[in-house]
């Protein structure tokens, strides 16, 4: 055989095959390790985190105790993995599902129902949280129905292993590597290994909270001494709405109100760049949906435009107390849902203006719009393949300027109409 030093032997060959099969498996296969190599990666990477460990206080007893028998899951959303899109939000049903799904009519009716039930139940919890933070028991309740279904949903996930999976090897590892350190402390602190279940992105407790926010907002809700967010309802309520209260939640104010657009306003106007006082949108023609109209007090609330369907359902106005909400679960769905949701609690009604019938796009739709736009000189935060606030804005705004229908609505027609445009 000539030139042999570069031709493996029939053996090497059989070696690299077998590798190859066994990496394979690892990012394919779903939840365990097939190959040494990868196996041994992943434990360097968690014998790496023992020295930022160390310093903020965890033992290695506490640490090696934690990590014993624990391997990545690499079936969970959000993984930087060979065999995987670059752009996937499978597992997120704030991206994956319409705004009229997500916002299910009955489902909503039936957490109402739940809500006011659970709100008597715990009426003196949540007077008494009310008092403290300012957070109002409706919102409480609503979040709690939100991430429980009022208590019959429970996380199964060991959090050290979600969030040591997500550190090492996810697309956001810095965010993780924090939580899972945070998660660490909170072993430290005497918190059963047991309680530590989770969702896959490694939030724990009765109201789903990550681990960083568990050192800044904990509190002993029921007064008798000590913090369980997982069985103390008093003390996961609490321990939301200090999260609320810390993140800037207004005292009295609501989350956001339904609005009509006038004919002359479209949706290229949504998004929070575009926040105005209330009194500049009514004097631009909008008006509330349904209910009185805006109090001297309201006219004056910074607000911006929200449509989450585009142009294919109801139009709101978010507050202040929206943002808060957002800043607690980064989704304009989640958002609203428990916004509404409060409402209907309050004893409020459905949206004044119905869902459209529309579809929602491919993941990989919204990403070469975004990419697209980008590329065309249209500003864009994130390419994450996400239908958030500001790509329905510029799709809008992209519409407008060449004279398309304008819906802010990703379409595979705007996609193909903008990727003619980008290659000219």
């Amino acid at each position: 055989m000539k030139n042999s030093a570069a031709m493996p032997s029939s053996g090497r060959c059989l070696d690299l095959l077998k590798a190859a099969c066994l990496s394979f498996a690892i990012f394919a296969g779903g939840g365990t390790v097939a190959n040494a190599a990868s196996a041994r990666d992943f434990h360097a990477f968690v014998e790496s985190l023992w020295p930022d460990a160390k310093a903020q206080g965890i033992t290695r007893k506490t640490f090696d105790a934690a990590f014993a028998g624990v391997e990545p899951d690499y079936s969970i959303p959000d993984l930087d993995l060979p065999s995987r899109p670059k752009v996937d939000n499978n597992g997120q049903a704030e991206f994956t599902k319409t705004a009229a799904d997500y916002l299910s009519k009955d489902y909503l009716d039936k957490l109402a129902v739940q809500g006011r039930a659970f709100l008597a139940q715990h009426k003196a919890a949540l007077e008494r949280i009310e008092g403290l933070t300012g957070v109002d028991r409706y919102t409480l309740v609503a979040v709690w129905g939100r991430e429980s279904a009022y208590g019959t949903y429970h996380a199964s996930n060991d959090a050290i292993r979600m969030l040591a999976t997500l550190a090492y090897t996810g697309k956001r590892k810095d965010k993780f590597r924090e939580e899972l350190l945070a998660a660490l402390k909170m072993l430290q602190s005497g918190i059963p290994r047991s309680d530590m279940k989770s969702s896959w992105a490694g939030a724990v407790g009765l109201t789903q909270a990550m681990p960083t926010e568990y050192f800044k907002y904990a509190t002993d809700g029921d007064g008798d001494g000590k913090i369980d967010l997982w069985r103390s309802v008093a003390d996961a309520l609490a321990f939301t709405a200090r999260q609320l209260e810390g993140k800037g939640w207004v005292r009295g104010a609501r989350w956001g109100y339904e609005v009509i657009a006038p004919p002359k306003a479209d949706c290229s106007l949504e998004g929070p760049p575009d926040a105005r006082p209330i009194a500049d949108w009514v004097r631009m023609g909008f008006t509330k949906a349904s209910g009185p109209r805006f109090t001297a007090a309201q006219l004056k609330e910074d607000a911006y435009l929200m449509m989450p369907a585009g142009a294919y359902g109801p139009a709101f106005l978010a507050a202040q107390n929206f943002r808060v909400i957002r800043l607690y679960n980064t989704s304009d769905l989640y958002a609203l849902f428990v916004g509404h949701l409060s409402d209907l609690i309050r004893g409020g009604g459905d949206f004044a203006t119905p869902w459209k019938s529309f579809a929602q796009p491919k993941t990989q739709t919204v990403h070469g719009l975004q990419v697209r736009l980008k590329a065309l000189g249209y500003p864009m935060d994130k390419i994450d393949g996400k239908i958030g606030s500001n790509t329905r804005k510029q799709i809008g705004i992209y519409q407008k300027a060449n004279g398309l229908k304008i819906d802010c609505w990703p379409s595979d027609g705007v996609l193909a109409h903008a990727s003619s445009k980008a290659e000219r």
